[in-house]
């Protein structure tokens, strides 16, 4: 199933969320239409030739367009594409990515343009992070969680067998062009995995986004004012936090709410979005981290529950069971937790929250704490 397209609802003016970063500062430029800009946007930079890196699926829908945009802007364009999923964050696939960049003749001062989902973004900008020891990369989004999470930070990167996103760099694009009206095509499942991440910044820090979420959430799922609106506030959001803490030494470990339950979930899926999308686990994750932070007595009870209501009300998973085939054990989900970014000398760090929009930061939360609440989770209801 997908959502509607509607060709009938005309390009918007562009709501522009700015990163600041010194000199490496960039926009982002969220509305319907916005790709149309994409060549005058891209010429601006200055680059000889764009490399756009894509999937497929959104390269049989879409690459036509940016191309044509492109060079009509007068840069010389080619086209890479990997497969669809998340399977193409492999050290194979980038190795391939990368190679192709360099034999269109891509230059330090040309662009890589990453067209395409969460993956794309996160595989094509790990490229432009290494091919000539750094090339300027542009994201150009095109599911909901890309727009409003992947593509904005400069956090680039592919899979291990050992865990997700181990493999990467920090590495910011120049620019980021946010179409809204590209996620009229995106399959309904997939924007609700996205939704899961603007829920997120409600409650990181902005319990009155989680009452707007509540309020308008559906009408999200719409092409509308709702929509562009969750999506720039989603951006500004994570700018904010960004531009203070650019490679997660303190704050920026906020955006992780939730992630630490979601990774190891997906590695013990073993990253089939058959079964689960990331997206879907980020749901879980949020969840499972306010009933977490329940059972520890830092939330009231409440709370967690407004957030699980919440995600189920837009048709989003909010506990274990709900993973098909299930979500394992309590021992392997913390065996993956082990190899999660966050942990610090083999101490499991979480975000924990005291209540809608007062996330934190917990170090040293012992395992045998986590063990004893998963194990209460994997229990049917």
């Amino acid at each position: 199933m997908t959502a509607s397209p509607s060709p009938a609802r005309s390009a918007t003016p562009a709501r522009v969320v700015k990163v600041p970063l010194g000199e490496r500062s960039y926009d982002i430029r969220i509305g319907r239409g916005v790709l149309a800009e994409a060549g005058s946007a891209m010429a601006a930079l200055k680059p000889a030739a764009c490399a756009i890196v894509s999937d497929e699926t959104v390269a049989r829908l879409h690459a036509s367009a940016l191309a044509a945009s492109l060079e009509g802007a007068g840069l010389r364009t080619s086209l890479v594409t990997v497969p669809a999923g998340e399977p193409s964050k492999s050290y194979a696939r980038f190795a391939e990515v990368c190679d192709s960049i360099l034999a269109a003749r891509i230059e330090r001062g040309d662009l890589v343009v990453a067209f395409g989902g969460g993956v794309v973004g996160d595989l094509a900008g790990f490229a432009a992070a290494v091919v000539r020891r750094g090339v300027r990369f542009v994201q150009v989004p095109t599911t909901l969680l890309a727009q409003v999470d992947s593509s904005v930070g400069g956090k680039t990167g592919i899979n291990s067998p050992h865990g997700k996103n181990l493999v990467g760099a920090f590495h910011q694009p120049s620019l980021v062009l946010a179409d809204t009206a590209l996620l009229d095509t995106l399959p309904v499942r997939e924007f609700r995995a996205g939704y899961a991440e603007v829920v997120k910044y409600g409650l990181i820090n902005d319990a009155g986004f989680f009452d707007w979420c509540e309020a308008n959430g559906t009408r999200v799922f719409a092409p509308g004012d709702e929509r562009d609106q969750a999506v720039a506030v989603s951006c500004a959001a994570k700018a904010a936090i960004v531009s203070r803490d650019e490679r997660e030494t303190g704050e920026r470990a906020l955006l992780n709410l939730g992630h630490t339950f979601a990774h190891a979930l997906e590695r013990a899926c073993r990253y089939d979005g058959s079964r689960l999308v990331h997206g879907e686990a980020v749901a879980i994750g949020l969840a499972l981290a306010f009933r977490f932070s329940q059972r520890l007595g830092l939330c009231p009870g409440q709370d967690a529950v407004r957030v699980a209501r919440h995600l189920q009300a837009v048709g989003l998973p909010s506990r274990l069971q709900d993973v098909p085939g299930g979500a394992g054990t309590a021992d392997s989900l913390i065996d993956a937790m082990g190899q999660d970014k966050k942990v610090e000398r083999g101490a499991l760090t979480f975000i924990l929250a005291r209540g809608i929009g007062k996330s934190f930061v917990a170090k040293g939360i012992e395992a045998g704490a986590v063990h004893d609440f998963l194990t209460e989770e994997l229990k049917p209801s």
